[in-house]
Parts: structure tokens; C-alpha cells; sequence
């Protein structure tokens, strides 16, 4: 098994989680989570009502032909339970943004740092490997645990934003701001200062 902060193909590792690349076992657990009324008024979605067959029709399609400019990952934990997704989406290639979304799916993970790292894991790929600018979210105007987590992540609120018919915060973190805290934020999620921990570096502009 990788080192702490040692990618491998098809997956990114964090301090407490890996992010790995979807598998058809997803499913079933995906299913379940977009199902949930609750999960769904988090994501100002609505709860999916379709068959189990029909949507994992349209999950193998996803995989075989993703949508350009995403990337869907699934959060596992070190000892490789599936507890929730991570993505970016939207990639702009001229102005080097895109637009991040989270769900932790299992309750027994909810407040205890793995969406965090999750969130902290992409961000370190998308500003040192994909050299990314500008990475944003929208969050749920009422939804206070969810953008303190995210202003920890090195989030900040931008302006209020009116959407589907739901009050969002825009929140966006940019990759000057994010490196001048970098080294502060991997010591938190590094706690044994592994030396195979990713380093604070940026790519060429």
C-alpha cells in the first residue's frame, strides 16, 4: 500500500482517506445516498425515485463516456470502506477554474474530519498537478457545518447566489492564498511528518 501522500494511478491519498477512480461496486451505495431525502435537501437535489436497474444503466454509461471536464472520485477510508464522493466538474482550461462538490454518504463518517481531507486531498491535486488558478464551490445558504468546513479547507465566501430555486454561498479559493497556507494545513493532515507527505510546491505558470 502507498506511503502517506504517495499517489497512484487512478487514486490520490490523503491523510486519513484515499480518492480513487469509480468502480461498478459503487453502485449500489450511490444509489442508496441519491435516494436519501435527506443526503438529497443537502445536495438541493431531489430524491431519486427511478429503479435500481435503470440507474446503474446510467452509472456504467457515466463510466464508459464521462462527461468532459469532470472527474468523479470515490472517498475511501485507509482501511477501503466506500464512504461518500468527491469531484470537480465544469473545467475551464483558458481560465483555469472549476467548480468542486462533496457528499459523505455514510453517517458514521459525518463530523470527523473525512470530508476535510477529501476536500484538502483534491484541492493539493488540482493546484500542483492540474495547475489550476481558481477552484469554487456553491453551499447551501443555511448549511453553517458545511462552509466551516470549507473555510477550513481554505474556502472563502464570495457573495450570496440564487439558483434552482435555493439560496447558495458561493465560495472560492484561490491557488496564491492556498499555498501561502499550505504547509500549515498538510502538517494537519500529515500528523507523522512522513517524509513521502506531498510537498508545497507550485508548477510553472
Amino acid at each position: 500500500m502507498a506511503n502517506h501522500g504517495e499517489d497512484t494511478p487512478g487514486e490520490l491519498r490523503g491523510g486519513r482517506i484515499i480518492l480513487r477512480d469509480k468502480r461498478p461496486t459503487d453502485a449500489e451505495n450511490d444509489y442508496r445516498w441519491r435516494s436519501d431525502p435527506e443526503l438529497a435537501r443537502l445536495d438541493a437535489a431531489i430524491p431519486l425515485t427511478m429503479s435500481f436497474e435503470r440507474y446503474l444503466k446510467l452509472f456504467e454509461d457515466q463510466m464508459k463516456y464521462p462527461t468532459p471536464g469532470s472527474h468523479h472520485y470515490s472517498i475511501e477510508t485507509l482501511d477501503g470502506t466506500f464512504i461518500g464522493n468527491c469531484m470537480y466538474y465544469d473545467l475551464d482550461t483558458v481560465n483555469r477554474e472549476a467548480e468542486l462538490g462533496i457528499v459523505i454518504g455514510d453517517r458514521d463518517y459525518w463530523s470527523d474530519g473525512y470530508g476535510y481531507d477529501a476536500v484538502t486531498t483534491l484541492l493539493h491535486h488540482m493546484f500542483t498537478i492540474r495547475n489550476l488558478k481558481r477552484v469554487y464551490l456553491h453551499t447551501l445558504e443555511w448549511n453553517d457545518r458545511a462552509q466551516k468546513s470549507f473555510s477550513k479547507s481554505g474556502f472563502n465566501a464570495v457573495r450570496p447566489v440564487r439558483r434552482m430555486a435555493h439560496d447558495f454561498i458561493l465560495m472560492d479559493v484561490l491557488r496564491d492564498d492556498w499555498f501561502a497556507t499550505c504547509e500549515e494545513r498538510l502538517a494537519a493532515r500529515f500528523k507523522d511528518s512522513s517524509p513521502n507527505s506531498p510537498p508545497c510546491q507550485t508548477t510553472a505558470d
